[in-house]
């Protein structure tokens, strides 16, 4: 697996091979395994929906399987039908894994 690589705008690495360790460190993440079945959800909340791309923004605490931290972000759905009863606003939990390079919700359900 190739490690994440990219450059802001002022030439500085974001995600170098070592680690990040500057004063912006909360907010990179490493990628660190994909979500096992029965694995813990991350709770999160609906911010948009966008059902003819197939793609969700959701605020969500850490993705501990990803080492994410809370962020809001849009990902890709795995099945654009996982979709068709959300909304903004819903409060859901969800697995995320990184599926063809892009981070992808591999499962949701709405939280009452």
């Amino acid at each position: 697996m190739r490690p994440i690589q990219g450059r802001s705008t002022d030439g500085r690495d974001l995600f170098p091979s070592t680690g990040v360790s500057n004063e912006h460190a909360s907010h990179h993440f490493v990628q660190t395994q994909a979500a096992a079945p029965g694995a813990a959800l991350t709770e999160g909340e609906v911010r948009k929906v966008d059902r003819e791309a197939g793609r969700i923004s959701l605020k969500h605490g850490p993705i501990t399987n990803l080492g994410m931290p809370p962020m809001t972000m849009m990902f890709k759905a795995r099945d654009a039908a996982m979709l068709e009863q959300l909304k903004a606003g819903d409060k859901v939990r969800f697995a995320v894994e990184l599926v063809g390079g892009q981070y992808t919700v591999t499962r949701v359900e709405r939280v009452q």
